[in-house]
């Protein structure tokens, strides 16, 4: 008697966390669909867009984007991510090894430096618009 009354729990449970996870997937979309205003400021009918600034929009909103601006950003995460490392190494590193410590901090930085180098040396760094003839 006592297992099925066990296994009935278990079998709630995994009911309760199936019901909020599907109540935190469609839920958005319910509240979104109960509140949001029904007109919209788009009176001209200029741009086909449920929602305009008052401004006409300049040109398509899809456009290409450099290789230079994605080479740009990872350069930024990995740099991100690694500073964001030194925190936790900078406090789990104690009074008793100091100078090993350090040193381990600087060799650290200095891998990190040569990488920017590399990047700089590439080229990564410089952003040049592309011109294009039209004629």
């Amino acid at each position: 008697m006592e297992l099925q009354t066990q296994y009935l729990l278990d079998l709630l449970y995994v009911a309760a966390f199936f019901l909020g996870g599907l109540g935190f997937a469609i839920g958005p979309f319910i509240i979104a669909h109960l509140l949001a205003p029904r007109g919209t400021r788009n009176t001209q009918n200029k741009t086909q867009q449920f929602i305009e600034c008052g401004m006409d929009p300049i040109g398509p909103a899809w456009i290409r984007f450099g290789i230079v601006y994605y080479l740009y950003a990872l350069m930024f995460l990995a740099f991100d991510v690694d500073v964001l490392f030194l925190f936790p190494v900078a406090m789990a590193y104690d009074t008793q090894f100091a100078l090993r410590d350090f040193v381990e901090v600087v060799i650290f930085v200095g891998i990190l430096s040569l990488a920017v180098i590399y990047a700089w040396k590439k080229g990564v760094f410089k952003w040049e618009r592309k011109t294009y003839n039209l004629d």
